[in-house]
């Protein structure tokens, strides 16, 4: 029915139900929230983060219908089988826009935990949203420059991790550490046709604090055939046709429990496991535009 209404009329509702049922889930997590934040009392946490991530695991129901609703399901992903809700993983998809999480969230919805992702330090203040990503455990980042910088990062990543051993948990990392644009791109002046250089520090600490219970990482290939879109184009069901891959990769045992900030190898060994996965990536992203291109 709402694909039938002109599409900024789709984005106006869509924007609608989405800033709705953000409130409504921003409201829903005050009370356990403050229980969380005042009562240190584990198996009280453990309660509230499991009600926390059951809001949130509707808002995402709730983005989902509505994504649905305004625009064509023209999506086509595979790789999904074998997955739990209630194991553990790493997940690593390239980065185009603030489209992917959305759309990395109506992927795995109730495939995998909950997804949660490192974020940087100013989203913290983001009215409403801000405060739900704390709530929900996010790890902020500040990215900053220099050693002392880097190993507050570092120690940052390491803190949010060790929150993530108690329950089963989906903990996604962007290597590549910003959105692709061709400016960015040319800029680095990398060896990959569709990919930013991956940055491997933030990932080779969530492996040194608990690579031994991921059961795999998902390397999540996201490709838009008729272009990257904004936000805006998703809330008017603009976004066009939708190519996923999914691949499961076991975490190489040399990777995982060392120290990255005292053992500078590892960061160098994980820099070359996840290098070789992007070269591959970025073929296969070729492949995905190219199959989808019209033929003459």
């Amino acid at each position: 029915m709402l694909r039938l209404l002109p599409a900024p009329l789709r984005g106006l509702l869509a924007a609608t139900l989405l800033g709705l049922g953000t409130l409504i889930g921003f409201a829903l997590m005050i009370l356990p929230a403050l229980l969380k934040l005042l009562i240190p009392v584990e198996s009280v946490r453990a309660l509230c983060t499991r009600a926390i991530s059951g809001v949130a695991t509707g808002w995402v129901a709730l983005n989902n219908a509505w994504i649905a609703g305004v625009g064509a399901a023209d999506w086509d992903v595979r790789g999904l089988d074998g997955l739990s809700p209630q194991g553990w993983y790493l997940v690593s998809p390239n980065h185009q826009s603030w489209v992917d999480i959305l759309v990395l969230q109506r992927v795995f919805h109730r495939r995998i935990p909950f997804l949660k992702f490192f974020l940087k330090h100013e989203l913290i203040w983001v009215p409403v949203i801000g405060l739900c990503w704390w709530a929900l455990d996010f790890p902020f980042m500040k990215r900053g420059r220099g050693k002392g910088a880097k190993a507050a990062d570092l120690a940052t990543t390491r803190k949010a991790c060790e929150k993530f051993k108690k329950t089963p948990t989906t903990v996604i990392n962007f290597v590549e550490g910003t959105r692709f644009t061709p400016a960015k791109h040319a800029a680095q002046g990398g060896p990959y046709t569709h990919l930013l250089k991956p940055k491997v520090g933030a990932l080779s600490v969530a492996l040194a604090t608990m690579g031994d219970q991921f059961e795999a990482l998902l390397d999540v290939t996201l490709v838009y055939p008729a272009g990257t879109p904004s936000f805006w184009d998703l809330l008017c069901g603009r976004v066009g046709p939708v190519s996923v891959r999914i691949q499961r990769r076991e975490i190489p045992a040399e990777l995982v429990g060392r120290d990255p900030q005292h053992d500078r190898k590892v960061l160098v060994q994980t820099g070359r496991w996840i290098e070789a996965q992007w070269v591959e990536k970025d073929q296969l992203i070729g492949e995905l535009l190219q199959a989808r291109q019209p033929s003459s």
